[in-house]
């Protein structure tokens, strides 16, 4: 994600978010997500999380039609539980049908058969209600979504800094999803509910060519006010920022390294030693958190591999949310 983005279009600070336009595809650029999580729990109390994320990567700068489409697609599901990480994952080549993002009657992204699909009315965002579906060899789900909150852009009207030398992405969230839904497991089919939440996001050079990987927080406390906060790894201090959203959507952009991520344990998974256990800190806003990983061992077995997983939160706030860290 460092690479040279040479003829592809980059992040632009003058670029206002315009909707439902935004919501779909941006081939102009080399990568975007439409990327969901969500923190469950079943009738008895047990904690779960899931995941459905379609990615879209273009070959080529210069776009054509059927196979000569330079957009591949990647679709990841996942479903945590105390003992256990299930995952999926789906590849697509774009321009034949097989996966993609469409506005035309109402918003619907998917690859094969696993969807997500708006069932928002014609005076609400498309975003604002979603059915989301996905299954694997052991596992599968389908949730029903309703926001209960607004759209929340990052950084500066959602151009996203991630470097001292000036990466950037365009960046929103709908992060006040109330979930109701089923999984299906080995031991059979689970009733759930919980909070989901929605990152939207595209770029063509989003790191700078020293980072090595991210660390990525989506949380959500028991006041109803919630953070975005991400760390990105170099050979120093790192760079780290974010969004502090108040219970009514008020954003609150967070200058840059105000925020402290530090890890506290390791877990060794797939031969590496990935910091399962955070503490937080944000001054301005008297947070001081310890993070820690429902589930270790929440490595995501895909082609590019990486940690996520929900989390439950402790210290100075309380709730739960969810870990994503790249390049261990």
């Amino acid at each position: 994600m460092g690479a040279p983005a040479d003829g592809f279009a980059l992040p632009d600070p003058a670029h206002t978010l315009q909707f439902p336009a935004d919501h779909g595809a941006h081939p102009a650029f080399r990568i975007e997500w439409w990327y969901l999580t969500a923190t469950l729990t079943g009738p008895d109390g047990t904690d779960y999380g899931a995941q459905w994320t379609l990615f879209r990567s273009a070959l080529a700068p210069q776009e054509g039609a059927g196979w000569q489409s330079p957009q591949l697609w990647m679709g990841h599901a996942a479903v945590t539980t105390p003992a256990a990480h299930h995952v999926a994952e789906r590849l697509a080549r774009g321009g034949i049908g097989q996966a993609g993002v469409s506005l035309e009657g109402g918003f619907g992204a998917w690859i094969d058969d696993w969807q997500m699909r708006s069932l928002s009315g014609p005076d609400e965002d498309a975003l604002s209600r979603l059915f989301l579906a996905a299954r694997g060899a052991d596992f599968g789900y389908v949730l029903d979504l309703i926001a209960e909150g607004p759209l929340v852009a990052h950084g500066a009207g959602g151009y996203s800094v991630k470097s001292r030398e000036g990466q950037a992405s365009h960046y929103y969230s709908q992060p006040f999803y109330r979930v109701t839904g089923q999984l299906d497991l080995p031991e059979g089919a689970i009733a759930v509910t919980g909070q989901a939440w929605l990152d939207r996001e595209w770029s063509s050079q989003p790191l700078a060519p020293d980072q090595t990987g991210w660390d990525w927080f989506s949380l959500s406390f028991d006041t109803g006010e919630k953070l975005m906060g991400f760390m990105l790894r170099d050979g120093g201090a790192g760079f780290t920022s974010g969004t502090w959203i108040m219970a009514d959507g008020t954003r609150l952009p967070l200058s840059p390294d105000a925020l402290r991520a530090e890890p506290q344990q390791r877990t060794r998974v797939a031969g590496r030693a990935v910091p399962t256990t955070w503490r937080l800190t944000l001054p301005e806003r008297g947070l001081d958190i310890t993070l820690r990983a429902l589930n270790p061992k929440a490595w995501m077995t895909t082609s590019v591999p990486y940690w996520e997983g929900p989390v439950r939160i402790e210290g100075s706030h309380r709730g739960r949310g969810y870990l994503e860290m790249t390049g261990y």
